[in-house]
């Protein structure tokens, strides 16, 4: 078996993001970026070190009277001749009109390689933080809930993810966003009589039938919603129709896929509820679920770690694993370098400059300094 890569953790954050994302660890071929993960944070005395699957937690144990638990994914989505990695630099007016300055190039340097290695930097220095620590990085995000490694943990290990306040290293340009949206699909079914189109009056026609459910999706006027200080906004979208089974019959069946992105204040079951209350009568079937996430901004930690970081906190609109701190009771929040729009994209890539401010912002703060 091939050695796990050698990780240079007293290297500056942006060499080891570089290092990072040459390790192609696409989801579900995460073992040798966990095994290089794991090997570089053994052996130091001030951490416990733990590994669940291609999951890593390391975690210190000073006595101290609130824990964070700051947790990133080391899966990345398909490279795409992406890998390995390069700088760059973007001039003003670049096409993808982004920030012009230095940048990373490549797969997984904004989801969210970046935001791991600052991360791992951190665990390896800070031997005395303000706050006992417990780092965590996990497999298998970009793929079925199933699979999820911190669902995994929050499932079989729960008491691992324990603390007073957590921080996902998702992209955020480092700024902080807090909580998340719900996200809630539905397949909305209608029903008619299949009859040849030469005498489309024998029949009843689904597809016509589901017209009134497109109206009202068109003119949805979607809340924004205050929760804990920041504004979320809410939106309701078909994203995908089904029916017919030929061109010359009138069809019986037919499907609109809808999805509906809710603010934290609601629960899933809300949430569900007010799809029924929109489509009264039809037969609504739920597809997928997950629960939203408070900000809890107004928890001590959370405080704290805003005014260490600066600037203010913003609504995250995405679903994201906030959620499941949230429901283990932990206030958390987003934060880690990179613009989220550029997550997944072929031509990914960081500013080297909030590598550098995220690590500054989570320094500051664990150091209290």
């Amino acid at each position: 078996m091939a050695s796990a890569p050698a990780l240079d953790l007293s290297a500056d954050s942006v060499t080891l993001t570089r290092a990072l994302c040459d390790i192609e660890s696409v989801s579900g071929d995460e073992a040798t970026i966990a095994d290089a993960i794991e090997a570089s944070l053994t052996g130091l005395p001030h951490l416990e070190v733990i590994r669940d699957g291609d999951a890593i937690v390391a975690r210190t144990n000073l006595g101290r009277a609130q824990r964070a638990v700051i947790a990133g994914h080391i899966d990345t989505v398909p490279i795409n001749d992406n890998v390995p990695t390069r700088f760059e630099t973007l001039e003003p007016g670049h096409p993808s009109g982004q920030t012009p300055g230095e940048y990373l190039w490549g797969r997984g340097t904004v989801d969210m390689k970046a935001g791991v290695a600052v991360q791992l930097k951190l665990a390896a220095e800070l031997t005395d933080p303000v706050v006992d620590v417990t780092w965590i990085w996990y497999d298998h995000e970009e793929v079925s809930d199933a699979l999820n490694g911190l669902g995994r943990l929050a499932r079989t290990r729960p008491e691992l993810l324990t603390g007073d306040f957590a921080i996902l290293g998702e992209p955020t340009n480092s700024s902080v966003e807090g909580g998340c949206n719900g996200n809630l699909r539905v397949e909305i079914r209608t029903y008619g009589t299949r009859s040849h189109s030469a005498r489309s009056w024998v029949g009843s026609n689904a597809v016509h039938a589901a017209a009134p459910i497109l109206n009202t999706l068109a003119g949805y006027t979607a809340r924004e919603v205050e929760v804990d200080g920041l504004v979320y906004r809410e939106g309701l979208n078909a994203v995908g129709i089904t029916g017919g089974i030929a061109g010359n019959i009138i069809p019986d069946e037919c499907m609109v896929h809808v999805n509906y992105r809710f603010a934290p204040s609601r629960s899933g079951d809300e949430a569900i509820a007010h799809i029924h209350e929109l489509f009264p009568g039809y037969d609504i079937r739920v597809v997928d679920l997950a629960e939203g996430a408070r900000p809890g901004m107004d928890a001590e930690l959370a405080q704290h770690f805003l005014a260490a970081v600066g600037g203010e906190a913003k609504p995250k609109y995405g679903w994201t694993d906030v959620a499941r701190f949230s429901s283990l009771g932990v206030p958390a929040v987003n934060y880690g370098p990179g613009d989220p729009i550029k997550a997944h994209a072929d031509d990914e890539r960081v500013l080297l400059e909030q590598i550098v401010e995220c690590e500054r912002g989570l320094r500051a703060w664990l150091t209290a300094g």
